[in-house]
């Protein structure tokens, strides 16, 4: 009898514990932030009774001049929110342009990110908010009620790199049940990013399964491998597991990459239905990973019919010394010799590579070699290339 009381008011004690961790799991402040009001314009709520100032920073304020290891570059400003009633501090800002926006708090000089939206993006080591003001481009990059495509993760055998190594891979709406075969495009990542970087801040599903669905894309397979040939996958999915990320990784613009990227192909044309020939073949990528498109391309003169180089990192190098960049203007007239049917140069009017892209530019008219060359405004930052991404794709195949 003992025993069965024992055990009872073990049970009763147990249930009481776990509905007081519940009420407290369940019992958040009734805060909504961001709100995004009908006019576009957005609150931002902070519950932070004890704090004195709080700011907040995100890419829909003006943007301000910051001293950065790449030299002076665009970044975003920041606001000071008022404290109102029961400790809740708010901002409301002007009407804002269709865009997906990122930004955090700073409560007292303490950077952080904002606890009523769940909603995160990493780009290098930092985690900020993210919210979407709808309307225009900025529909390309919601989850909308249309046919969606297939995102995996798969690994590669890179001999060129010993070592297995983690991709990203896009499939259109209806590959798993078709029998066609598809074009490819390999998109490439700036520094600091890795295989997640176009899948999560490029947000290139969402991107290509409206244009594929509005008609402006055909079906494309869209592969987005790893950069850092040091990495065989991102910070917290590779053998080397959580650690904190970097901005320039040993290696990645040796020409290392370049000289391996045969590996990727092979994998990808071995495992998915896909069209092997020139034709068919596309790539492109944002900062570094436009470096390594013009490489990549002029290395194998043969292999792509459209390049797409956006805010690309055309810079003079000192480690740039290996066979890959051997021989570079011979290269890069093979290439124009070869014939290809597009290469599309984008940069932002205050991107700190402007001056290097058009030094660029203008080696190509000496040339006589053919290109597309779009100019926007900004600087080096995601609203840039996604919006690149959505210009380029349906150009191609």
């Amino acid at each position: 009898m003992q025993k069965h009381l024992l055990t009872a008011l073990f049970f009763l004690a147990t249930i009481g514990f776990n509905s007081h961790a519940q009420e407290a799991l369940f019992r958040p402040q009734n805060i909504v932030s961001p709100e995004i009001h009908e006019d576009n314009s957005v609150t931002f709520r902070l519950h932070a009774p004890n704090a004195t100032a709080v700011q907040v920073t995100g890419d829909f304020l003006p943007s301000v001049k910051m001293e950065t290891p790449m030299g002076q570059m665009d970044g975003p400003g920041k606001a000071e929110l008022k404290k109102g009633e029961n400790g809740v501090w708010e901002f409301k800002t002007p009407v804002l342009s269709p865009e997906l926006y990122n930004y955090s708090f700073s409560v007292d000089g303490f950077n952080t990110t904002d606890p009523s939206n769940p909603f995160l993006i990493r780009d290098v080591a930092s985690a900020t908010n993210i919210f979407i003001v709808g309307g225009g481009h900025a529909d390309l990059y919601k989850t909308n009620d249309i046919p969606h495509g297939t995102v995996a993760r798969r690994w590669y055998d890179s001999p060129g790199l010993k070592m297995d190594r983690r991709i990203t891979i896009y499939t259109p709406p209806g590959y798993e049940t078709s029998t066609d075969k598809y074009p490819v495009l390999y998109l490439l990542h700036g520094a600091g990013g890795d295989e997640e970087a176009w899948i999560a801040l490029g947000r290139t599903a969402q991107i290509m399964d409206n244009l594929i669905a509005e008609g402006k894309a055909k079906p494309m397979i869209v592969v987005m491998p790893n950069g850092n040939v040091i990495q065989d996958g991102a910070p917290g999915e590779g053998s080397k597991n959580f650690y904190k990320p970097q901005f320039m990784i040993p290696n990645t613009m040796d020409g290392t990459y370049e000289g391996a990227f045969e590996d990727i192909i092979k994998f990808v044309e071995s495992s998915y239905r896909v069209k092997t020939d020139k034709a068919n073949r596309a790539i492109a990528g944002l900062s570094m990973g436009g470096y390594h498109t013009l490489h990549i391309s002029r290395y194998y003169p043969n292999t792509f019919d459209y390049m797409g180089l956006f805010s690309a990192a055309i810079m003079p190098r000192e480690d740039a010394t290996g066979r890959v960049y051997s021989n570079f203007d011979q290269t890069l007239k093979a290439q124009m010799d070869n014939s290809y049917k597009l290469y599309w140069i984008a940069i932002g009017k205050t991107d700190f590579l402007y001056n290097a892209n058009k030094e660029y530019i203008a080696k190509l008219d000496a040339m006589k070699m053919p290109y597309t060359y779009v100019e926007s405004e900004g600087g080096h930052i995601w609203r840039n290339w996604r919006i690149y991404l959505s210009m380029f794709a349906p150009m191609l195949f």
